[in-house]
């Protein structure tokens, strides 16, 4: 990984409340949050309002970023306009950059082939398996799941692994764990305060603040 920006996918249909609890944290923890469309034309999200984002996918490279994060979205389950942004992370991955997907995203890694050999979650199983994808047996009933991604064999004969990037799943509901798994696999919090920054949003735990702000 290179730099601390991050990209945030934006398309039509983008599902506003999915992504905010992490990119807060990231801004305030001195990340550079870069949004990126279909085209550098504005899109309008699920919530009605209006993005222009800062670059166009066409111009997303794996080299200038640290993260990759991939939302929700009618457009994933109506068609294939959003399949770019499934090849991209497919790109970020075999460069060894991770990408987060919640919601309908994580559909759309399934139908890409990015979650068969891979630890990962969702809104419920069979919503993936409606994809057809060959991943079923790694599904796991989390809030938020981590697939570290090492490495990953290459050619059987070449004695050789390429690395892959990390891989963060979760649910529509789960908009906090997506954000604790994103935290922690940057480095934003240590291990004690992302466990309170989590009580404290997920649990309204108040005793949690102290820690956090200690």
């Amino acid at each position: 990984m290179t730099g601390t920006t991050v990209h945030l996918a934006v398309y039509d249909t983008f599902a506003d409340w999915e992504p905010g609890y992490a990119t807060t944290q990231l801004t305030r923890h001195g990340h550079t949050v870069r949004t990126v469309g279909p085209t550098a034309e504005p899109v309008t999200t699920m919530g009605g309002s209006t993005i222009r984002p800062d670059l166009a996918l066409a111009a997303l490279r794996p080299e200038d970023s640290e993260l990759l994060i991939l939302t929700g979205a009618s457009l994933w389950d109506t068609g294939d306009a959003l399949s770019p942004f499934a090849r991209a992370a497919r790109t970020f991955l075999d460069a060894g950059v991770p990408v987060s997907a919640i919601c309908g995203a994580t559909a759309g890694l399934a139908r890409e082939g990015l979650l068969d050999d891979r630890r990962h979650t969702s809104a419920v199983s069979f919503y993936l398996a409606a994809t057809g994808y060959a991943g079923g047996a790694h599904y796991e009933d989390a809030d938020a799941v981590t697939d570290a991604g090492t490495y990953a064999d290459a050619a059987a004969d070449s004695g050789t692994r390429t690395p892959r990037g990390a891989l963060v799943t979760a649910g529509p509901t789960e908009p906090v764990a997506f954000a604790r798994e994103i935290l922690g696999l940057l480095g934003v919090f240590g291990p004690e305060k992302l466990d309170a920054w989590y009580r404290l949003f997920h649990d309204s735990d108040a005793s949690a603040y102290e820690v956090l702000e200690g």
